[in-house]
């Protein structure tokens, strides 16, 4: 058990963050919603706790999705003028406050289900725009050993805490903001705000699948075995990852022929 606390999400945060460096921070974003790490956190806690206490979590986990919102808008528009800390410390603290007030309501899948809806609606309409398609960036193996130690020490805690905390507690905090945080200011310091506002407007469109993986351990969780429903899961996550991206692909290309159509301003 322990060593699947310490590999299972350091692993996705190494995958992760390659994929940023290659492929540019819309990438990284988008791919940064699977549930790379609330997945793992909410398969260990089914295995301490068993299946009742893995379907609260998921519900809360679910509803989690506001305060993961919250701190990417704080974090989007601050950025824009102010240093990394600053940035950083509204962010985290826009996470606290929502999360606050995600722990008194009520743990239904209904209200789970509106709540994230309206955020992701919410980000996506008011974050701020930007077209950064920098590529390559730069990612040391000090920077990368950070990132899956601090993964680690996530996963660690909330496992290790869950009994203490609860399954409502343990649910919302197996989606705080780290992978959001380590690549926000790591993209901050190192291309600026524009870099960092395009990959948490990617993180907006990957919140599909993450939503479609909690509603199917939900549901299936309390029906069949772990492994199955957690299989179902990921599977379910990853169709909705690949439909989302194609909609957004397709939706640019319409965009930019309906630029190419305008006539000319002579």
């Amino acid at each position: 058990m322990l060593a699947l606390k310490l590999t299972l999400v350091p692993f996705f945060l190494f995958a992760i963050s390659l994929a940023g460096k290659r492929w540019g921070p819309g990438i990284a974003g988008w791919l940064a919603g699977l549930p790379v790490i609330a997945g793992p956190i909410l398969f260990l806690l089914v295995l301490i706790h068993g299946p009742n206490f893995g379907v609260h979590a998921a519900t809360l986990s679910l509803s989690a999705i506001l305060a993961s919102e919250a701190f990417n808008f704080a974090y989007a528009w601050s950025c824009r003028s102010s240093r990394w800390p600053v940035a950083l410390c509204l962010g985290l603290a826009s996470w606290l406050v929502a999360a606050g007030e995600l722990a008194m309501m009520p743990a239904s899948p209904g209200w789970a289900i509106a709540v994230a809806a309206i955020a992701v609606a919410f980000g996506q309409t008011f974050l701020p725009r930007s077209n950064a398609q920098v590529t390559g960036g730069r990612l040391t193996w000090t920077d990368l050993a950070g990132r899956m130690a601090a993964g680690a020490a996530l996963t660690f805690l909330v496992t290790t805490l869950s009994a203490a905390i609860g399954p409502g507690w343990s649910g919302i905090l197996a989606v705080f903001p780290m992978l959001g945080s380590i690549l926000s200011v790591s993209s901050h310091r190192s291309h600026g705000p524009d870099f960092v506002i395009s990959m948490l407007r990617g993180m907006v469109l990957g919140r599909f699948s993450f939503a479609a993986f909690c509603l199917c351990l939900i549901f299936s969780l309390p029906k069949q075995g772990t492994a199955a429903a957690f299989i179902e899961a990921a599977a379910l996550a990853i169709l909705v990852q690949w439909a989302t991206r194609r909609l957004a692909l397709a939706q640019r290309a319409r965009s930019v022929d309906a630029l190419a159509a305008l006539p000319s301003p002579d």
